[in-house]
């Protein structure tokens, strides 16, 4: 039997945090907690925004898209996750795995692309005011996520299948606790030089894409904010920019420490702490920026409890 079909037949191993036996309770009980706290974040937003017609905008409607990214983004991750951190080390497939790098690079990618999608939504909002709500139509938005998801799985499928014709030999362990394409490409015994290339080149290009969008779209934002005469106008303005500035923060800082580093043996501890960030804190982090910082959030909030304290007391009556 041949290395590739033996790794079809056994799989991989996922070690986890597997320099810290001692910690696995720990973390297990870290990571479990902050995925329930962003499921039922990243799902209230989705839901709250649906259900209250005030935000029925193109703002919400890329924020909802956001939610559902990240709470999938995290769903193909962190389950598999917390099986490796209760056991010390899972078996998962060679399906499972291919498609676990699928899904997680089809959404960061989106993600990616999004987040500058946004900041041009930001940018016609806050500079073309008298333009937006023509140019910012639902059909427009809907066109631009159909972009993005396409751009995304697309990417994703070239990288995937294009490692997925490597040969993996005897090693199976993955020093992770998912399978990560730049961890998976140092267990073949082919010759993955095209897999890196298209890895690291592919990185910056989406990066550089999203970055150039967000950075244009930032200085005439903050070109149009400086001419406004009135500072209190002035702070309406930009704040209305802040909750999306603090998710692009979060993102890209670990995202671009993880993938533009060098993939030697000494930073991988380093690299898995930052794809910790980008797939269960970032998730966890968004909605919590978004409903904080969001008096619009804050206000569908109290208008949705409402209603509900009022069905509620409907219901009481006629019993």
């Amino acid at each position: 039997m041949d290395g590739e079909n033996l790794t079809v037949l056994s799989g991989f191993i996922l070690l986890g945090f597997s320099d810290a036996p001692e910690l696995q309770t720990t973390i297990f009980t870290i990571f479990l907690s902050l995925y329930v706290l962003m499921a039922l974040g990243n799902l209230m937003m989705i839901l709250l925004i649906n259900a209250d017609p005030q935000l029925h905008t193109p703002m919400y409607f890329f924020l909802t898209h956001l939610s559902f990214m990240d709470f999938c983004l995290s769903s193909a991750v962190i389950p598999k996750a917390l099986e490796t951190f209760l056991l010390g080390s899972s078996h998962i497939s060679f399906l499972g795995c291919f498609a676990q790098i699928y899904f997680f690079l089809a959404l960061i990618i989106c993600e990616c692309f999004l987040l500058g999608v946004m900041a041009y939504d930001r940018y016609m909002a806050v500079c073309k005011p008298l333009l937006y709500t023509t140019t910012m139509t639902r059909a427009r938005c809907s066109g631009m996520m159909v972009l993005v998801y396409t751009t995304g799985s697309l990417t994703s499928l070239g990288h995937t299948v294009l490692a997925g014709r490597l040969s993996f030999c005897q090693a199976r362990s993955i020093n992770h606790f998912f399978c990560e394409l730049p961890t998976l490409l140092k267990l073949s015994c082919s010759d993955t030089h095209t897999n890196e290339i298209l890895n690291v080149s592919n990185a910056g290009l989406n990066i550089m894409g999203s970055a150039l969008m967000i950075l244009v779209s930032y200085t005439c934002i903050l070109h149009t904010v400086l001419q406004i005469p009135l500072a209190k106008r002035k702070l309406k303005a930009f704040s209305t920019c802040a909750s999306h500035l603090a998710a692009i923060t979060i993102f890209y800082t670990p995202g671009m420490l993880a993938y533009v580093q060098p993939h030697r043996a000494c930073v991988w501890d380093r690299a898995k702490l930052f794809s910790v960030c980008y797939t269960v804190l970032t998730p966890t982090i968004n909605p919590l920026i978004y409903s904080l910082r969001n008096k619009e959030v804050k206000g569908a909030l109290r208008r949705l409890w409402v209603r509900k304290l009022v069905l509620l007391s409907d219901s009481c009556l006629v019993w």
